[in-house]
């Protein structure tokens, strides 16, 4: 992967590569993306789950024929997970050697180590004892080509771990103190996502350009079936948007984003459904809801009334 594919030279281009690989963009967001590509800036996107934020990076990566580096962040992740660390336990192996036995061994165990203690010094915070995480794979200068880096769910991680973003942010470089910084000669992609259960610190969305990704309008969703599950239906594609869409206007505790949609689709496909029924909806809505409040909710008659809402306005519709 040494030739990626040229950048998108507008807004509309922008839509329609992403459309080629099956990622249907609405129009704010290609700008954000056109941009964010255009001026070498982070992308970063928040919205709830299953919208398709994490997406984003994963088509960008195809789109550009770029590979993809993922840091999934979680409670706890600091820069040793997620940036670089040394391999104590080789150094420890090269030192140990050392004293053992004589020059030619340690040499041997690790090269370019030498007897005098000044250059075993310097040699074990070289960079053949350096594991590179995400963010140094990253911006790597030995990069044949710039790589997506996708930042995933930085709320997830705790709030001092942003500040070891910032130096990426801007500058794509990172400071390592025994053996200097090391700076990308072709900067990476970046897109950073967030599911917002908890506000991202301003210093790192000032460095970014930012788009939310909301649930899409029934006609998006609609398109965004059809590619995703050609085979589908058509009356099922048709009837399962306009459930989801009522369903989430339903007080639940987490409402169903397009990745339930698209799962359900696939569960009722694997059933050999070809339109909704009450039982079937019934049956199936650990699918879409993931929280036992949230299906106790639509027990009864519940579901079966906002089925039957969306089946009256879809032969409204067609009357029209």
């Amino acid at each position: 992967m040494t030739h990626p594919t040229a950048l998108p030279e507008s807004i509309d281009a922008t839509v329609q590569a992403l459309l080629a690989h099956d990622y249907v963009a609405e129009r704010e967001l290609a700008t954000t993306t056109f941009l964010a590509l255009k001026l070498q800036r982070p992308l970063f996107v928040e919205g709830e789950p299953g919208t398709g934020k994490t997406e984003i990076a994963k088509t960008l990566a195809r789109m550009l024929d770029r590979p993809l580096i993922r840091l999934q962040c979680f409670e706890g992740l600091d820069l040793a997970g997620a940036a670089y660390e040394w391999n104590y336990a080789r150094q420890m192996m090269a030192i140990r050697l050392r004293e053992l036995g004589p020059p030619e061994a340690a040499t041997a165990a690790a090269p370019g180590i030498t007897s005098r203690g000044s250059a075993l010094e310097t040699e074990l915070f070289s960079e053949r004892f350096l594991i590179k995480r995400a963010l140094l794979q990253a911006i790597d200068p030995a990069n044949p080509v710039a790589p997506v880096l996708l930042i995933d769910e930085l709320d997830r991680a705790d709030e001092p771990f942003e500040a070891f973003l910032l130096e990426v942010l801007s500058d794509f470089q990172i400071t390592i103190p025994e053996l200097g910084t090391v700076h990308a000669t072709q900067p990476p992609v970046v897109v950073i996502t967030s599911n917002r259960t908890r506000e991202i610190h301003d210093a790192v969305k000032r460095r970014c350009l930012y788009h939310w990704v909301g649930f899409p309008d029934a006609a998006r969703e609609r398109a965004i079936l059809d590619r995703r599950v050609p085979g589908a239906p058509e009356r099922l594609s048709a009837e399962i948007v306009a459930f989801v869409q009522r369903l989430r206007g339903v007080d639940l505790y987490k409402l169903p984003g397009v990745a339930e949609t698209i799962e359900w689709t696939r569960a009722l496909m694997a059933l050999d459904a070809m339109v909704l029924d009450p039982q079937t909806v019934q049956h199936t809505l650990g699918v879409i809801l993931k929280y036992q409040d949230d299906i106790a909710r639509m027990q009864g008659g519940e579901a079966a009334r906002l089925l039957a809402e969306a089946q009256d306005a879809m032969r409204s519709a067609g009357r029209a």
